[in-house]
């Protein structure tokens, strides 16, 4: 998604980042632009979903983690998302676990036929409810602002009743010693109720995140039946995954 933003509406989403809000006035004086400008600006990344105008400036429509997050290797996040889309096929009932990469998934089904995806995300939901050929299921549950996400019982429930061919998962970190890991002890359980009701399950991670190591411990790799990540991922991380027998793919 940051990919496809101009420069300006990247240093737009850096201040609402940094402050949470900015104003026309503000943003006007600073980028040497009209206020009419800045204005048209705020209107086009409401209409992406990233801010909601107010009058004379605008508020961040994401906590500020989930904007900081999505821009980071905003490209690699892309293309280990297409990558996971090309697994769905036509007619697929498949599970997205909450996760700036993992919501990604969701703009590359757009040519995929009647494809239901079941989710505790709500990024997942913004860009899929934007593509009449995807059903959406939300989990419900308790919402979880700095990660977008629905937790709790009502979502473990959901889960619970539910069965898809695929679930896409993500993850803090992920270590062969300590499996994958996550800050949010809620969201472990998501992770491992959407492994028990699918056929396969997928780790969407980007390579920064292998040897981190978050709070809580949420499955070994072991039980992931692929890892997706990006080609920079270190060989000899990749050779210590095979050994273990863990599938491996590296996308560029």
């Amino acid at each position: 998604m940051t990919a496809e933003l101009s420069e300006r509406e990247k240093i737009i989403l850096d201040r609402l980042s940094a402050e949470g809000s900015v104003s026309v006035g503000a943003l006007a004086r600073d980028l040497g632009l009209s206020e009419v400008t800045i204005r048209g600006d705020l209107r086009a990344l409401e209409d992406k979903g990233w801010l909601n105008r107010k009058w004379g400036g605008a508020a961040a429509a994401i906590h500020r983690d989930i904007l900081e997050r999505q821009r980071i290797f905003p490209e690699k996040k892309n293309a280990i998302a297409r990558a996971a889309a090309e697994l769905v096929r036509n007619g697929d009932v498949i599970m997205i676990e909450a996760g700036t990469t993992t919501a990604l998934i969701a703009r590359y089904l757009a040519g995929k036929r009647d494809v239901h995806i079941v989710t505790n995300s709500t990024l997942v939901f913004s860009y899929a409810r934007m593509y009449p050929n995807l059903q959406i299921t939300m989990t419900g549950g308790e919402f979880r602002r700095p990660t977008e996400s629905l937790v709790g019982p009502i979502a473990l429930e959901t889960v619970g009743h539910l069965n898809v061919r695929l679930a896409f998962v993500g993850t803090d970190g992920f270590t062969l010693e300590r499996g994958m890991t996550t800050h949010l002890m809620e969201g472990a359980e998501i992770v491992r109720a959407m492994k028990s009701h699918a056929e396969t399950t997928v780790l969407v991670a980007d390579s920064s995140k292998y040897g981190k190591i978050g709070f809580a411990s949420v499955l070994p790799l072991s039980a992931m039946d692929l890892i997706l990540t990006d080609g920079d991922l270190e060989y000899r991380a990749e050779e210590e995954l095979r050994e273990k027998g863990i599938a491996v793919q590296k996308v560029m």
